[in-house]
């Protein structure tokens, strides 16, 4: 935690350790996967695999900085360290800006499932309910963020394990009622080949799947307000790979080998919802919304802490109002959560008011955010090990792996999916990235024109040094 924050040590360990596993699965997952499987086939796999090994590598990076430094602002103040005072600005209200837009997009989610159940609600009235009781929940404590995430992220990791379980007793053809010439690894080649659609198409899954990965980062985050931050940070980072391993391609393998990835209920009903009815469950549909369900809270809750944290952090460097920075007796910054979620309530309405317009826009222009922050992540990590090795060895309790080749190669893949996205139109991934490139040109420019304001105004002869932030 930042010394003098502000902030109250209220995680637990068993919150932390909850948010650490429940941060990679996101709604996505379950909502998203189907796309990609009809665009990849049995291949999606390997754009799972690939994307998953750059989070880990990313992740990695971020787990160096963060042990050494645990601080509210994770990435941006370390940017802000490394790079200078606009990297810090620059990303940290980019990664701001994609968590309140999420906050809209879970709300909506959440809401259309819940009107679904309860139609004698309007799906605006349940948008309003579900963001309403989430921002309550965050301003009474740090400790409720963390017992409603603990308990959200629970349900996610034992359904995931459930599904895995139960479908490879069925793929193995140990499971009573399900025939093994049904479900079987032979799915992954019997329908057209692994890769049904050639080579290309792994990179154009990794397209649709790599957004799903975003909130990986937000145990680094939570960390801060731990009893024991270094030590959450580590173990983290050191878990990071069973997790993706076992819930992303352990589930999406279960999913393209209990029936044929060009099924057509994989398209109508979702990918695990159409494997669910392979096994004879009744009522997968609804078992399926209620995870989906439980993991647009999960992600909403989380949105709504992320953001307002790296708005209180934004706000400590003096990167955003004070009042950001500011936290009552129970350590919550009443004010950055309230912000967050006006802004999320803003982006709720407009994607009532002009779903094909303002909130296409606000989506597409945060959607390449995610690629941004891991970039920034590489070259932040590339400067703060030098820092480190020369200002506090004894820190680096975490290691990037074969520093610095690994971590240029990381960022060379990024740049690279970032180009390949520039050649899709058919899935809005040259759009996506345009928005996204015009967003973020217009806060750099904001950071400069703001750091030169600073440059140029007489300093007080009280005034702290322009290096704020320590590695100690």
């Amino acid at each position: 935690m930042t010394p003098g924050s502000g902030l109250q040590a209220g995680l637990k360990n068993r919150h932390l350790s909850m948010i650490a596993i429940g941060g990679v699965i996101g709604a996505g997952l379950f909502v998203g996967s189907k796309s990609g499987i009809a665009t990849a086939g049995p291949g999606i796999l390997l754009s799972y695999a690939l994307v998953g090994t750059l989070v880990v590598l990313v992740m990695r990076m971020l787990g160096e900085m963060s042990a050494a430094n645990p601080t509210s602002g994770s990435f941006s103040a370390h940017a802000d360290r490394a790079l200078g005072r606009w990297a810090g600005f620059s990303i940290g209200w980019l990664y701001w800006f994609f968590w309140v837009v999420v906050l809209a997009v879970e709300a909506t989610a959440g809401a259309g499932i819940l009107h679904d159940w309860v139609p004698g609600i309007s799906q605006w009235a349940w948008a309003l309910i579900v963001m309403t009781v989430l921002t309550a929940t965050n301003l009474v404590s740090v400790g409720s963020y963390g017992e409603f995430e603990f308990w959200f992220a629970g349900i996610k990791v034992v359904a995931i394990g459930a599904f895995i379980v139960v479908g490879l007793l069925a793929i193995f053809g140990v499971l009573p009622g399900v025939h093994a010439d049904q479900a079987s690894f032979g799915n992954l080649t019997s329908h057209g080949g692994f890769l049904p659609h050639g080579p290309g198409s792994i990179l154009t899954g990794v397209l649709l799947v790599v957004f799903s990965f975003m909130g990986s980062e937000i145990a680094t985050l939570a960390a801060g307000e731990s009893e024991n931050p270094q030590q959450a940070v580590t173990k983290s980072t050191n878990s990071i790979i069973w997790r993706i391993g076992v819930f992303y391609l352990g589930s999406i393998l279960v999913v393209v080998s209990l029936l044929p990835w060009n099924d057509p209920s994989i398209a109508k009903d979702g990918s695990y919802v159409a494997a669910l009815n392979t096994l004879g469950i009744a009522h997968a549909g609804q078992i399926m919304n209620f995870i989906v369900l439980t993991s647009v809270l999960s992600c909403l809750n989380s949105g709504l802490y992320t953001a307002s944290r790296m708005a209180f952090s934004l706000g400590e460097r003096g990167d955003a109002p004070k009042a950001f920075a500011r936290v009552n007796s129970r350590g919550v910054p009443m004010a950055a959560i309230l912000a967050s979620v006006v802004f999320g309530f803003v982006a709720v309405f407009f994607n009532y008011l002009s779903p094909d317009t303002i909130f296409l826009f606000l989506v597409n222009s945060s959607g390449a955010v995610a690629l941004f922050v891991w970039l920034v992540i590489c070259f932040s990590q590339l400067r703060m090990r030098k820092i480190l090795q020369r200002e506090s060895p004894e820190k680096l309790v975490v290691k990037m792996w074969l520093y610095p080749y690994l971590t240029w190669a990381t960022a060379a893949l990024i740049v690279f999916v970032l180009g390949y996205m520039l050649t899709d139109t058919e899935h809005d991934g040259r759009e996506t990235v345009l928005l996204s490139l015009l967003v973020a040109a217009v806060v750099l420019v904001i950071a400069v024109v703001k750091e030169r304001i600073a440059a140029n105004r007489p300093a007080p002869a009280a005034e702290a040094p322009a290096d704020r932030i320590s590695v100690g």
